[in-house]
C-alpha cells in the first residue's frame, strides 16, 4: 500500500488489522503473565492461594481487548466489503494457539522474573523483536518458500497466517507449519507449567 509493501489482493489496513488483533492478545498476556507475581508481591507475602491463578488472570484481560479488536476487524471489512472465507469458522483455534504460547512463555518468565528481575525489563526488548520476527506488517510471501516450514517455530507466525487464511484465505499456510507451531507451543506449556508448579512454594519468600 503506501509503503509499496505486497498485501496478497487485500486491502493493507485488512492485512494488518487481522495480524494485530491476535498479536495484542499474544503481546498482552505474555507481558501480563510475565510481571503478575511481582506486581502481586504484597499480596503473594500475606495471603495463600494457588498462584498459578495471577498469570492466567492476565489471559482474559487481554481476550476482552482481542474481542473489540475483532469487532474493530469486522467493521473495516464491512466498509471495504469483504466477505470472510468459508475458513472463518477456524480462527478461534488459531487464538487458542496464540494463548497457549503467551501463557507457556508467561509462566517461564513469571517464575524467573521473582528470581532475576532483569528478566523482567528484557521482556519489552524481547516482544519487540519478535513483532518484527512475525509477518504483521508484511505478507509471508515474503519469506522464501524454502523457510516457511521453519517458520512455524515461532508460533505467532502460524497464527497470524492462521488469521489471515480463515479471514480472508489469502495465507500461504501449511499443515506441516501449523503442526510444528503446535509442537512447540505445547512444549513450552506443558514445561513452563512444570516449572512454575516447581518454583511456586519459594515465590512468598523470594518475591
Amino acid at each position: 500500500w503506501f509503503m509499496h509493501v505486497p498485501t496478497d489482493g487485500l486491502p493493507y489496513p485488512l492485512l494488518s488489522i487481522c495480524a494485530v488483533a491476535p498479536w495484542q492478545l499474544f503481546a498482552y498476556t505474555l507481558t501480563g503473565a510475565s510481571q503478575s507475581l511481582v506486581a502481586e508481591q504484597n499480596l503473594i507475602t500475606k495471603v495463600y492461594f494457588p498462584r498459578l491463578v495471577l498469570p492466567l488472570s492476565k489471559m482474559l484481560s487481554g481476550v476482552a481487548d482481542f474481542v473489540i479488536a475483532m469487532a474493530l476487524l469486522f467493521g473495516l471489512m464491512g466498509c471495504f466489503r469483504v466477505i470472510p472465507s468459508l475458513h472463518v469458522w477456524a480462527f478461534p483455534l488459531f487464538m487458542v494457539l496464540s494463548l497457549i504460547a503467551a501463557v507457556g512463555i508467561g509462566l517461564w518468565f513469571a517464575a524467573l522474573n521473582v528470581r532475576y528481575r532483569d528478566v523482567g525489563h528484557a521482556l519489552p526488548f524481547l516482544t519487540q523483536i519478535w513483532f518484527f520476527a512475525t509477518p504483521i506488517a508484511y505478507p509471508s510471501s515474503l519469506i522464501p518458500e524454502s523457510w516457511r516450514l521453519w517458520y512455524g517455530l515461532n508460533p505467532m507466525a502460524t497464527v497470524v497466517e492462521g488469521f489471515r487464511w480463515a479471514f480472508f484465505g489469502t495465507a500461504s499456510l501449511t499443515v506441516e507449519m501449523v503442526l510444528l507451531s503446535l509442537a512447540v507451543s505445547g512444549t513450552v506449556f506443558i514445561s513452563g507449567l512444570y516449572y512454575f508448579r516447581c518454583m511456586e512454594e519459594t515465590f512468598a519468600d523470594v518475591v
